[in-house]
């Protein structure tokens, strides 16, 4: 993807907001290959809700800067996820964001969780095994905080 104009800040560079806008993209395409379909344009029934997500800033990226997205499944359940993506310049290879994220799949109706069918449990044990052999992403599990410092 390339960042456009209309997603940089006052500041110039890639806002918080578009961060999210594509990592959320990444997440799409992610929920398609394990047969959510979330790419297909028909109506769903079962979608992702987002419960918990922990960005980090870590260079800044400008207008034209062209850039992908890594994402890598760490754990799920019946009816969770817990990913961590990375945003990298593309053509540099450096990091500028990580997201780490746990969604729940919910149906559409009732806006309640729902276990994942069958299908996906199997594609998502695929892709944890796949992942799970890849080292540790650096910043996987930070909390926000902000040690107090004496003088």
């Amino acid at each position: 993807m390339t960042v456009e104009a209309s997603w940089v800040d006052y500041n110039g560079f890639l806002s918080a907001a578009s961060h999210g806008l594509l990592f959320d993209r990444a997440v799409d395409e992610a929920v398609f290959l394990v047969g959510l379909a979330a790419l297909d344009p028909r109506p769903r029934t079962t979608g992702f809700q987002t419960t918990e997500s922990h960005q980090r800033f870590l260079r800044e990226l400008r207008a034209g800067h062209e850039v992908r997205v890594t994402l890598r499944l760490i754990n799920y359940d019946e009816r969770r996820v817990h990913l961590f993506q990375e945003l990298h310049h593309a053509r540099e290879g450096w990091t500028a964001a990580t997201r780490e994220q746990m969604a729940t799949h919910v149906d559409a109706v009732s806006r309640r969780s729902t276990p994942f069918p069958d299908e996906v449990l199997e594609r998502l044990a695929l892709m944890r095994a796949a992942h799970g052999a890849l080292p540790e992403p650096d910043g996987l599990g930070r909390r926000v905080d902000m040690p107090v410092r004496l003088s």
